[in-house]
C-alpha cells in the first residue's frame, strides 16, 4: 500500500525630500504617505519578507509480512511554483521598492496596483501593474484574484495649501482633496482590500502603517482635519480581527537612504517616538515587508519599526530573530 500525503505550505528562508521649512518643521513623504510626528520637536515625518509556495511530499510504503512491518519513508520538497504577491500603492516611493524587490526574486510573481495610467507608467508600465481605485471594491478585484499575499502601502495624501512662504515663518496648512480623505482611503480603501483578499483566500496580508496612532491628539491627526492616524488604526484593528494571517508594520519617519546598513529596532505603543531612533530608510521598510512573508514568527504580529543611525549598532541580517522579538498582536 502506498500512502501519499501533501503537507501544507511551509516557509522557505531566502537569504538574502525632505522639504524643510524655516521653522525646522520637516516633512518626509513615505510610501504613499504614512507619517510619524515627533512630539518633542513638533516636526512631521511623512512617511516591504518573502514567502515561498512549497510542500513536502511524503511517500510511505509499508510491507507487512506476518508480524513484521517494513517501513520506507522518503521525504522531498515539491515546488508548487512561485507565490503571487500584490503590492498596492505600487506607485509610491516605498511601493516601488517593494515591487522591484519582488520582481527580482525568483520565488515570486509580483503584481502592483496603482490608481492612474500615469502611475503605471512611472512603475514601468508592465502588464502585471493593475489600475484600480481602492475606494471602489469592484475595481480592485482583477488585481487581487489569484494572489497568495497582499502588501498594503496605500495612504491618503495631504496637500499643502498654496501661498505658504517659509521666509515669513509660521506653519503651512494642509488639505485633502474631495473624496481622498483618510476615512475614504485609509479606512474604507484598506477595508476593501482586506475584504477582497480574504475572499480570495490569501495566506497573509502585510500592512504598512505609521507610528503615532496611540495618541489621538497626535499633530498628524490635525492635518486637513483628516484624523489620519485614527482611520489608519481602525483599519489595522479590522485586519487583526479578520482571521487572515497578518503583519502590521508601523514605520517611523521614512528616509530616502540606502537600506541594509543599519540595525533595525522593534518597538510597541509608540515607545520609539520618545527616543532619538524614530526614523528608518524606505529600503529597510521594504525589506522587512518581504522578509515578513518568509517567517511564521512575523505572522499575527504588529510592531513599530525604526533603526539606529548609520555606523552604530550591527546591521540587521537575521530577520527571524528580529520577528521573534515581537510579542504584540496589536
Amino acid at each position: 500500500m502506498v500512502t501519499v500525503a501533501v503537507a501544507p505550505r511551509v516557509p522557505l528562508v531566502i537569504s538574502n525630500n525632505n522639504g524643510r521649512f524655516s521653522n525646522s518643521r520637516s516633512v518626509r513623504q513615505c510610501h504613499k504617505c504614512s507619517w510619524v510626528a515627533h512630539p518633542e520637536s513638533s516636526s512631521l515625518s511623512f512617511h516591504y519578507s518573502t514567502s515561498f509556495s512549497a510542500s513536502s511530499l511524503f511517500v510511505q510504503r509499508r510491507v507487512r509480512k506476518g508480524f513484521r512491518s517494513i517501513g520506507v519513508v522518503t521525504k522531498a520538497m515539491a515546488d508548487l511554483g512561485p507565490s503571487t504577491v500584490l503590492v498596492t500603492g505600487a506607485g509610491g516611493r516605498t511601493g516601488k521598492i517593494v515591487y522591484k524587490k519582488l520582481k527580482e526574486a525568483d520565488q515570486y510573481v509580483a503584481r502592483g496596483l496603482v490608481r492612474t495610467e500615469e502611475s503605471k507608467e512611472s512603475v514601468g508600465g508592465a502588464d502585471d501593474i493593475f489600475i484600480g481605485d481602492i475606494r471602489d471594491a469592484n475595481s480592485i478585484l482583477p488585481a487581487i484574484q489569484g494572489i497568495d499575499a497582499l502588501v498594503i502601502l496605500t495612504s491618503a495624501v495631504p496637500k499643502m495649501k498654496p501661498g505658504f512662504d517659509p521666509t515669513k515663518g509660521g506653519r503651512p496648512e494642509f488639505y485633502f482633496e474631495d473624496g481622498s480623505y483618510p476615512e475614504q482611503v485609509d479606512w474604507i480603501g484598506q477595508k476593501n482590500q482586506i475584504d477582497a483578499a480574504k475572499a480570495a483566500g490569501v495566506k497573509q496580508i502585510v500592512l504598512v502603517g505609521s507610528m503615532g496612532g496611540t495618541d489621538v491628539n497626535n499633530p498628524l491627526n490635525s492635518l486637513g482635519n483628516g484624523n489620519i492616524l485614527v482611520w489608519k488604526r481602525k483599519a489595522e484593528q479590522y485586519l487583526a480581527d479578520s482571521g487572515v494571517p497578518y503583519t502590521i508594520i508601523r514605520a517611523g519617519g521614512l528616509q530616502d537612504k540606502e537600506g541594509g546598513i543599519r540595525e533595525l529596532l522593534i518597538g510597541k505603543d509608540d515607545e520609539l517616538l520618545k527616543t532619538e531612533t524614530r526614523t528608518i530608510a524606505r529600503a529597510d521598510v521594504a525589506e522587512v515587508c518581504i522578509q515578513a512573508l518568509q517567517f511564521e514568527e512575523a505572522k499575527f504580529k504588529a510592531f513599530d519599526l525604526a533603526s539606529k543611525p548609520e555606523g552604530t549598532g550591527t546591521p540587521t541580517k537575521d530577520f527571524k530573530a528580529l520577528f521573534s522579538q515581537i510579542t504584540t498582536r496589536f
